[in-house]
């Protein structure tokens, strides 16, 4: 019997002993947990169909072994809108560690439609910012004012003559909305809290400490300014530069790649091809095109699920004509987006297996890898040479704002080819940590004295997030890596050598030039 009690003690003793160092793991980011996301139930833009969301786990990626995903539910994430409160694993580590530098790469936020559908009123969206019409932010009316001032900035051109802020009306084609603005100030915000700890920078930072840079866009140019704003605001404006990247892609001088270019014909005829073999989809557009009266190729050349998505995400109506003497007239309907959905969700499926994407992103994006991997590593030898990153040396905070068309290839790039396509404001963030010194070797006796031999500069790590998910053990550079609890980070060598030469294995190459300019055979 006291046998027996003492075992059930031990197995009482055990399994709290268990769940205490589960609750700390998890508080230490050493057992990835996904963030909880509250989000409101929302109706469907033509009261046809609605999906209840409530409390759920957010995922970049899609859960598998499940059902088929509801295209309108996916087409809602795809809008973000910011109308939840989010809690993301930006700037977290296991104890002792220090933040060295991070890297964003964002998208713009929710536009205006780039086409109209023919026939049809344009979506009826005021593009000036206003903290009396929702969506706003606490730091909405700061910031318009912080806009006004950006004269005394630097900006490279041709972005001086960019407007900083949306200011029309009646949205012009492609126009950052206000939406755009909220979700960029959040998301600036949402990091501003989460390296607040960590002194990523001091106050009196130095102008080279802070790299921005953005296409000639003014979405994204104004998405990066409000996501800037959110993350450091009333930031000194004498100490900005603002810089063009001419390339979606973020190529800088590295942009010619013949073999680039032949990768994404090939994709483009698959799309094609895949989209002529869908006879639900080509039905969709024939009934779609009766209704508003128009041939079906005009209305494919409109590429409607723009316009559409639109409307989905700032809940209007979908667009109607009369009914005139023809029998044509009506109004588009949320079936009718479901199905121009799905197949885009089968593309994506599609994409993936055919691997033309991925040879293409491979390349695209090595241009930008490569830079932000230079940065990284600059930092990285300064401190296994015994110093700290001298004051204002480096760049410990640098923000790419950019299109839909150069983060999903940075995506596939990585290896995160399962992750969702990047909804408005998508971010992707690179963290570079150092691990605490470690001693190295016993207590030496030394005249008669114990003496400790030197400290060990502690190693640099890397962490990889998408919409505040750690998804660093999901590329394609640290899904082989063994994690152990003791070390649960990914050696910043790993990137290193995936960016220099690994990645270019997928195209039977060993370096950038040679994947690029070597003869198709």
């Amino acid at each position: 019997m006291l046998a027996r009690n003492r075992f059930l003690l031990l197995v009482v003793v055990g399994g709290a002993a268990l769940a205490i160092l589960s609750l700390s793991l998890q508080f230490l980011n050493l057992i990835p947990t996904t963030p909880i996301v509250e989000e409101r139930p929302f109706h469907a833009a033509d009261g046809g169909i609605g999906v209840a969301v409530g409390k759920s786990r957010k995922r970049v990626f899609p859960h598998p072994h499940t059902q088929e995903p509801n295209p309108i539910f996916e087409a809602y994430g795809y809008c973000n809108i910011p109308n939840r409160t989010e809690q993301a694993w930006e700037g977290h580590s296991p104890a002792d560690y220090k933040l060295l530098s991070v890297h964003v790469m964002i998208r713009h936020g929710d536009r205006y439609p780039l086409y109209s559908i023919p026939k049809t009123k344009r979506p009826a969206i005021d593009c000036t910012l206003s903290t009396s019409r929702k969506p706003s932010h606490p730091l909405l009316d700061s910031f318009i004012h912080h806009m006004g001032l950006g004269g005394r900035g630097h900006w490279e051109s041709p972005l001086g003559s960019v407007p900083r802020l949306p200011s029309h009306s009646a949205c012009e084609m492609g126009e950052l909305t206000q939406t755009g603005v909220v979700q960029h100030l959040r998301n600036g915000q949402l990091l501003h809290h989460a390296y607040k700890q960590h002194s990523l920078f001091p106050s009196d930072w130095a102008p080279r400490q802070i790299w921005v840079e953005t296409t000639g866009k003014s979405r994204t140019l104004q998405s990066g300014l409000a996501f800037l704003y959110g993350f450091l605001p009333d930031f000194d404006w004498t100490k900005l530069t603002v810089r063009h990247q001419w390339s979606t892609l973020f190529c800088s001088s590295a942009c010619d790649c013949p073999a680039r270019n032949r990768y994404l014909e090939e994709e483009q005829r698959r799309q094609y091809q895949l989209r002529a073999a869908d006879t639900e989809l080509e039905r969709t557009y024939m009934d779609m095109a009766r209704t508003l009266g128009l041939p079906t190729r005009q209305l494919r050349a409109a590429n409607p699920i723009d316009s559409l998505l639109c409307h989905l995400c700032h809940g209007l109506s979908f667009p109607c004509v009369p009914i005139g003497d023809s029998g044509a007239g009506g109004c588009l309907t949320m079936e009718q987006f479901a199905v121009i959905r799905r197949q885009q969700l089968d593309d994506e499926v599609d994409r993936r297996r055919a691997g033309l994407y991925h040879k293409y992103a491979i390349l695209a994006m090595y241009p930008y890898l490569n830079r932000t991997a230079a940065k990284m590593e600059r930092i990285a030898k300064s401190i296994e040479a015994g110093r700290e990153p001298r004051s204002g040396g480096e760049e410990v905070f640098t923000l790419s704002s950019a299109h839909d068309v150069t983060v999903a290839p940075l995506l596939s790039a990585l290896g995160l080819e399962e992750a969702r396509f990047p909804r408005f404001a998508a971010r992707i963030v690179f963290e570079l940590w150092k691990s605490p010194p470690t001693i190295q070797g016993q207590v030496k006796k030394r005249g008669g004295k114990g003496e400790k031999s030197k400290a060990k500069y502690g190693e640099t790590f890397i962490r990889v997030l998408y919409n505040g998910e750690d998804v660093t053990f999901h590329t394609s550079f640290c899904r082989p890596h063994d994690r152990h609890v003791s070390q649960p980070l990914c050696p910043l060598k790993n990137f290193l050598s995936f960016v220099r030469r690994d990645m270019f294995s997928v195209v039977n190459a060993t370096s950038y030039k040679e994947a690029c300019y070597r003869r198709p055979g």
